[in-house]
């Protein structure tokens, strides 16, 4: 079945959304590391690779369809945060961005009957449960622990160390 001009731009759109994720969480690793939470800005830092896999796998999708990559403006990322709870929730707001629109894609490969784009973007739907779950996850970490230096210490060695989920693996399960 070949690939519609709709499915081909919305992909494209996508491609751009995961780019913007991206350069978003590598200026938020930054922010982390300028603020002394080496194990935020590290965190960040996977995230931020692992959104650069996403955009990778949306491109070669696009190309391997036989439709034509058109990369957008990327938008300049926040770099100051009032707080980490800031931070998280932008993040939040982020990943539930990329969720509806990775569901307004799906929705429209399901309208046009596109099989292909179903198949791989399956693996995004479930992703982004994990991805906003992780999210929520910190962020109630981060109102339990207030103002406290201590807590805050804590997390920061816990997100350094790959906890609270988090990327995984270099390929993070992506089909190729």
């Amino acid at each position: 079945m070949p690939f519609s001009e709709r499915t081909q731009e919305a992909m494209n759109q996508q491609l751009n959304l995961e780019i913007q994720a991206f350069y978003t969480y590598l200026a938020m690793s930054d922010y982390f590391d300028s603020v002394s939470l080496p194990g935020f800005s590290q965190w960040m830092f996977n995230q931020s690779q692992e959104e650069w896999t996403h955009a990778m796998k949306f491109r070669t999708f696009i190309q391997d369809r036989g439709g034509r990559v058109r990369l957008g403006q990327i938008s300049e990322p926040v770099a100051e945060y009032g707080s980490s709870l800031e931070a998280f929730r932008q993040a939040l707001d982020n990943e539930q961005q990329v969720s509806r629109s990775i569901s307004n894609i799906y929705a429209l490969a399901v309208e046009e009957k596109d099989f292909a784009t179903q198949a791989f973007l399956n693996w995004f739907v479930t992703e982004q449960v994990e991805e906003e779950k992780t999210m929520n996850d910190i962020i109630d970490w981060l109102k339990r622990i207030g103002d406290s230096p201590n807590g805050l210490f804590m997390l920061d060695e816990k997100l350094g160390q790959g906890g609270l989920t988090g990327p995984s693996s270099p390929d993070n399960g992506i089909p190729a």
